[in-house]
């Protein structure tokens, strides 16, 4: 598909994250292809994936479009997603077709900034397509001047500076949608299909779920929070 026909794909529908941490008794490559089979055959449009090995098991199973993520800790910064060069270079070769990056203000390894960055990012791979995972509205419209051609509204609440924030963060999908330009996609804290419904009625492009469709362990923690009394 051109980059054309993939955002077209996923425009107004559900991307389903499809994730496990080492820490979590659903960590496995084969679970997470079964994970994106079960979300294609629910209808959604796309699937998001961290980690090569479960990106390659996720696409010989799954034709969909691909976010893709390497979370990558380093002792010297905060940021996690897709934090270096190493990271986006893996993703490529991988062949996903949209790669998704921290984009928020904090930090990267070694001090660089954000636009140091992705400005070397874009030089060296023009033609893929990247998403920019924000917590505010500043992250998104510099991710817009650099060249992003997602924003995302995955940090909200996931910052020092934003930590608080009501989730979903439908105030940013809709100062997004009004005052930018590039495709916006929802993502974080949607737990309900109604706020998947609301979050795509602010004319976002498309919206991702993760824990609340595939992550059971937080899924029976809510239910039992229930209980508590």
């Amino acid at each position: 598909m051109t980059n054309k026909e993939i955002l077209e794909k996923i425009k107004g529908g559900l991307i389903v994250s499809c994730q496990a941490l080492e820490t979590e008794p659903l960590y496995d490559s084969y679970i997470m292809s079964k994970m994106a089979w079960a979300a294609f055959l629910g209808g959604a449009v796309g699937i998001r994936a961290n980690t090569i090995v479960d990106i390659k098991a996720i696409k010989e199973r799954v034709d969909l479009p691909l976010i893709g993520i390497i979370k990558q800790v380093y002792a010297d910064s905060d940021v996690y997603i897709t934090p270096t060069m190493k990271e986006v270079d893996a993703l490529v070769e991988v062949g996903c077709e949209i790669i998704a990056v921290d984009a928020t203000s904090r930090p990267r390894p070694n001090g660089v900034t954000f636009e140091e960055f992705f400005t070397e990012v874009r030089r060296k791979y023009p033609n893929q397509l990247f998403m920019a995972d924000t917590s505010c509205f500043e992250e998104g419209a510099l991710a817009e001047r650099l060249g992003c051609d997602l924003i995302g509204t995955t940090m909200a609440g996931y910052t020092p500076y934003t930590k608080g924030t009501s989730l979903p963060d439908f105030d940013l999908m809709e100062r997004y949608v009004k005052e930018l330009n590039t495709p916006v996609i929802a993502e974080g804290g949607i737990w309900y299909p109604e706020q998947l419904k609301k979050a795509i009625d602010t004319g976002v492009h498309a919206a991702v779920v993760g824990t609340a469709i595939t992550r059971p362990m937080d899924i029976t923690k809510r239910f039992v929070s229930a209980l508590d009394f």
